[in-house]
């Protein structure tokens, strides 16, 4: 029986002097993807997450379509799968630093601060922070957040056993998410801004077969109500203007993702909603430094998608790194 290994690594002490071959920022598929490949040919390999490994990927409870799992997989059985290959071949995973600052020193080194003013130096960059969940931005939501209000159905979902809750957005996201939802909640009510839902019609399909769904297509969250905890969902018909509660013990928001690039605004190129622009071979405006996965410009959010990316960024490191000179420490 395959054991789940998703338990963060605490940071490591490394000399001032230390010089990585390749520093990863970001744990998730296309990171690991990349530090499998890079370990695996002998460059010493570093991965950064602020969080915990595994990205979005990680948090997905149920995913059907990545080639080689016929009857799907867990997503973090999925992503302890590529953690324990990156780290057979010897990459080092560390979970919890945040990046603060990345730049190039005048000896030809990238030197990534992190926010505990950790500061770590390698020969090539590898970005791969992929996205964070978007905010709806009504009252309630920050403060409820953690007390009902909830960006991850597989972290919280078993929660709320036996008890009401919404899924704001009905999309892919939501519609999958909301499948572990249906397996422990009373009853969820799914609220869409639009007259439809863009998901995938198999999540669809399942959603509306499920006597526990109710959808308000055309309606918009307006605020989220509660005490020491969530108890409603106040909700506008988009059509007729006439708002009504919903009462709920959890609010769940899945409107969209925002790319993880803040701390590198001013140091490479980034498209206006702050995806990083790259090339085929997946590099920045910065030689040295590349991107794959969900942080990536015009790109696919799929794990299909961001492995291929991180196997591409991976061979483009290699050839970078091969046609450099060492650089003295």
């Amino acid at each position: 029986m395959f054991k789940l290994n998703l338990e963060p690594n605490q940071p490591k002490s490394h000399p001032g002097d230390q010089v990585f071959d390749v520093l990863i920022v970001g744990a998730g598929s296309a990171g690991l993807t990349t530090a499998v490949y890079t370990s695996r040919d002998g460059w010493q390999t570093l991965v950064l997450d602020k969080e915990a490994p595994g990205g979005l990927a990680g948090s997905t409870h149920w995913i059907e379509n990545y080639p080689g799992f016929p009857d799907g997989v867990e997503g973090p059985e999925l992503m302890d799968r590529f953690k324990a290959q990156a780290e057979r071949f010897g990459a080092e995973i560390t979970a919890y630093e945040r990046v603060r600052r990345l730049e190039k020193n005048q000896a030809g080194l990238f030197e990534l601060t992190t926010e505990d003013d950790r500061v770590y130096r390698a020969r090539a960059v590898l970005l791969a922070t992929g996205s964070e969940p978007q905010q709806l931005g009504i009252p309630g939501e920050e403060t409820f957040y953690n007390q009902g209000v909830s960006y991850c159905a597989t972290c919280d979902g078993p929660l709320y056993k036996d008890q009401d809750v919404a899924v704001i957005g009905c999309g892919n996201s939501g519609l999958q998410e909301a499948q572990i939802l249906l397996q422990y909640a009373r009853s969820v009510t799914f609220v869409e801004y639009l007259d439809h839902s863009i998901a995938e019609q198999v999540l669809q399909d399942r959603v509306k077969s499920s006597a526990k769904s109710t959808c308000l297509l055309s309606h918009a969250a307006r605020e989220i109500q509660g005490d020491e905890q969530v108890t409603g969902l106040v909700v506008e018909n988009l059509e007729t203007g006439r708002e009504e509660q919903v009462d709920v013990s959890a609010v769940f928001i899945y409107i969209g993702y925002t790319p993880s690039t803040d701390f590198l605004e001013g140091f490479l190129d980034l498209d206006e909603s702050g995806y990083i622009i790259t090339d085929r071979e997946m590099s920045t405006s910065v030689p040295g430094v590349y991107a794959a996965g969900d942080v990536r410009a015009d790109n696919l959010a799929q794990v299909a998608v961001a492995v291929g990316d991180g196997a591409k960024a991976a061979v483009a490191i290699r050839e970078y790194l091969q046609e450099q000179a060492p650089v003295p420490a």
